[in-house]
């Protein structure tokens, strides 16, 4: 299942939960795709601040680094 069809089905999983109440088979689903959603969002937004380097006054260029 791709991300857009993922989206697609949380939203349809939404509005039938406004309609009814949902089983708790629709709760669970609803549950376990929103977390690989999150997930997925997290692990996009780390790979793009992991290649993200700075460049010093100097010229040189520095990655960032994880703050300890």
């Amino acid at each position: 299942m791709t991300m857009d069809e993922k989206i697609k089905r949380i939203n349809e999983l939404y509005h039938l939960s406004q309609a009814r109440a949902l089983t708790e088979e629709e709760k669970a689903e609803q549950a376990a795709l929103r977390r690989d959603y999150i997930d997925s969002v997290k692990n996009n937004l780390k790979a793009q601040l992991d290649n993200i380097e700075i460049q010093e006054k100097d010229g040189t260029v520095t990655k960032l680094k994880k703050r300890s």
